[in-house]
């Protein structure tokens, strides 16, 4: 297998494309919006850039990494193309079914349907298919040409053969695959989003601010980054829509999204993407 879809050039789709086409893959990126498609090629330009700059590729490399990019909003065209299909779409889930129900009249039966969904369940998008056996979820973390981790996820149809290529496919890319139960949220949003939403709790009730909220998390616990920030780089409308999948899902209410994460997502305040969430960024 060497040509890949990725459905969505967003911050997962831009990342997810950097890092396949970099270890050699033919690349298709589809989106709707042509200035998105624009804005996933400098991006990738400019972080390849920065690893010339650092020595970890040459030139002549970024050059072939960045030919082996295509970028289009034709759907068809890239899915007659495509040998493994990679969806990075927002976090909607209807809009997700749907876009496989398409690509399932679109692609050759043997192409697996891979989904970085955050939290939506594997085997439900799975059902939108005639391939439920050849669908599988790959989940992707942010910066994707920096983090290691993969969760590969079943879905209840999953076959072996589809896990064992996926799982095969992720080590070629350098990521280390670590295998998921289709599960509310998977490993590791059951786990971080509970601790953000407490933060955001915390800060709520006025228990510390949030630069201090997340001097404790970093000094105490020894994590990298604070969970107030690390909400801020995966966006907040992300953590509360991911939130609202483990609360409705799962039945309990210690997954209920804060009130002030839905106060903040309405007023559009998201985070690094929007420049304001709970710290302001300069671009």
């Amino acid at each position: 297998m060497e040509r890949l879809l990725v459905i969505g050039a967003g911050t997962m789709g831009t990342g997810i494309a950097h890092v396949f086409a970099q270890h050699g893959f033919t690349v298709f990126v589809v989106d709707v919006a042509e200035e998105v498609l624009q804005r996933a090629r400098a991006t990738i330009e400019r972080n390849l850039g920065r690893q010339v700059q650092k020595g970890v590729i040459t030139e002549e490399e970024r050059q072939a990494i960045m030919e082996r990019l295509h970028m289009g909003t034709d759907l068809e065209a890239a899915a007659r193309e495509a040998e493994f299909v990679l969806e990075a779409a927002p976090e909607h889930p209807e809009l997700k079914r749907q876009l496989f129900e398409r690509l399932d009249q679109l692609c050759a039966p043997e192409v697996i349907f891979a989904t970085n969904t955050s939290s939506l369940s594997i085997t439900w998008l799975a059902a939108a298919t005639k391939r439920p056996d050849r669908f599988i979820g790959m989940h992707f973390f942010n910066p994707v040409p920096v983090m290691q981790l993969c969760e590969i996820v079943r879905g209840l149809a999953t076959s072996e053969e589809t896990y064992r290529f996926t799982e095969d496919l992720a080590r070629r890319v350098g990521k280390t695959p670590v295998c998921v139960q289709d599960y509310p949220g998977f490993v590791s949003n059951r786990i971080l989003m509970p601790m953000i939403n407490e933060a955001i709790y915390c800060l709520m009730e006025g228990v510390a601010s949030a630069e201090d909220i997340d001097t404790v998390m970093r000094l105490g616990m020894n994590h990298p980054m604070g969970p107030l920030a690390l909400a801020d780089l995966i966006g907040l409308d992300v953590c509360l829509a991911i939130l609202e999948v483990l609360h409705r899902e799962l039945g309990e209410d210690k997954y209920r999204p804060c009130p002030l994460l839905r106060k903040m997502v309405a007023a559009g305040r998201l985070g690094r993407k929007t420049g304001l969430g709970f710290y302001e960024y300069k671009s």
